[in-house]
């Protein structure tokens, strides 16, 4: 079998540690004086289970590629990376002021419309807060 036909993507998590990078007073403290201390711009998950379901999502997706290449030459997954790269463009300025999902496009070309992820049920920005609400149901304004 292939390499590039697995179905489930290999485990990048650390299982040791190494003793270099810690102070050699306090074993298991990072010594920030001796070692430069990365600032990443994006926060990183400290869950080992989100990065591993990251690296499952993008290894489905290479496999699905990689299975229509077989079948209808380069030409199938080209187009639809690049009908991918149209939509994630230009995404988001209508369903967003009509109210919908910011991503539907971009889930329907990734077979993914059946799904609902937590920004489907919990988007980004909060409108109004929940004492607001309360009052607008109730009709008692403060």
């Amino acid at each position: 079998m292939s390499s590039n036909l697995k179905i489930v993507p290999p485990a990048h998590y650390p299982t040791t540690t190494s003793p270099f990078k810690f102070a050699p007073s306090a074993p298991g403290v990072q010594d920030s004086l001796r070692t430069t201390v990365a600032n990443p711009t994006q926060p990183t998950s400290t869950h080992p289970l989100e990065s591993r379901l990251k690296q499952w999502r993008a290894q489905q997706d290479a496999l699905k590629m990689e299975l229509l290449r077989r079948q209808f030459g380069i030409a199938e997954p080209v187009r639809r990376a690049v009908e991918l790269n149209i939509v994630r463009a230009g995404e988001g300025v209508v369903c967003k002021e009509l109210g919908g999902s910011s991503k539907v496009h971009e889930e329907i070309l990734m077979g993914r419309e059946a799904e609902v992820d937590w920004e489907d049920v919990y988007p980004g920005e909060v409108q109004e807060g929940f004492r607001r609400e309360m009052e607008g149901l109730m009709g008692v304004r403060i």
